[in-house]
């Protein structure tokens, strides 16, 4: 499916318009960003707004939801993005080596005059920026939900007496260019659900899956084996679309990513 969405997936509320300001300033306080991509869409998911904002700054990219993508589509996206000699990292937060490593990282960089080496977490809305944060933390210090919008003010958190975090709001591009990226970034939650047909994105979902041969569900078939049946047995196409989405958030179908390199070639 190349044609444009019937309602297209557009997201840029003020309060990015102010973060973006704000990172603007904020990046001259900071000697290294980490740029979170969910690893379901390395493509899609990064924002070349924020590319251009950290240019000058040391990088280090994290595919995040490392448990969620496919482990062959990831090890092909770290070559991809390894090849320009920017440190690359696969991720799952909820893993204490996958923390081990990007903490070792961060050990070996050098601090600034006062001993601090300060570090600017950046990524698009839902990119598990804060989940990354807490992680590195050990605690639940950054507010995180399963939704895009949660962060909207910047947060400095101590990791210890030589690290200081700064937790980012998400900014998506101003306008999602593409069918493609548009219904990628909605099936990932990058989106508020009110921003998108569900039933349409899921459509989306499954016509991918046929032509990769993923063992998705049409979205019949989840209803029914849900039970988003009406009386007389019409199916509640428009909760169970929701529900499916919210499925494959949690990997229930396994583990998908959803563009290759050779997408974004």
């Amino acid at each position: 499916m190349n044609a444009d969405l019937t309602r297209a997936v557009q997201w840029y509320p003020g309060h990015m318009v102010r973060a973006m300001r704000a990172l603007g300033r904020s990046i001259r306080l900071t000697d290294l960003v980490i740029e979170a991509i969910d690893a379901r869409a390395p493509s899609s998911g990064a924002n070349p707004a924020l590319d251009d904002l950290a240019r000058s700054r040391d990088r280090i990219t994290v595919l995040t939801r490392d448990d969620l993508a496919d482990p062959r589509a990831t090890r092909a996206w770290l070559d991809a993005l390894g090849s320009s000699g920017r440190e690359v990292l696969a991720i799952n937060a909820r893993s204490h080596a996958g923390i081990a490593r990007l903490r070792a990282s961060l050990a070996r960089r050098s601090r600034t005059h006062d001993g601090i080496l300060r570090v600017m977490v950046v990524g698009i809305p839902n990119s598990g920026k804060s989940t990354l944060v807490n992680a590195l933390l050990g605690r639940a210090a950054a507010r995180t939900e399963n939704r895009a919008g949660v962060t909207r003010a910047p947060q400095w958190f101590r990791l210890s007496s030589g690290v200081e975090l700064l937790d980012t709001p998400g900014i998506l591009v101003p306008k999602i260019a593409g069918a493609r990226a548009q219904w990628i970034l909605a099936a990932i939650g990058a989106v508020p659900a009110e921003r998108y047909d569900a039933e349409e994105i899921v459509a989306r979902l499954v016509a991918w899956g046929r032509t990769r041969g993923a063992d998705v569900p049409t979205l019949e078939e989840f209803a029914r084996e849900r039970g988003f049946v009406r009386r007389g047995g019409e199916l509640d196409a428009h909760n169970a679309a929701r529900a499916y989405l919210a499925a494959f958030a949690r990997g229930t179908f396994g583990r998908y990513t959803l563009e290759e390199p050779s997408d974004a070639s």
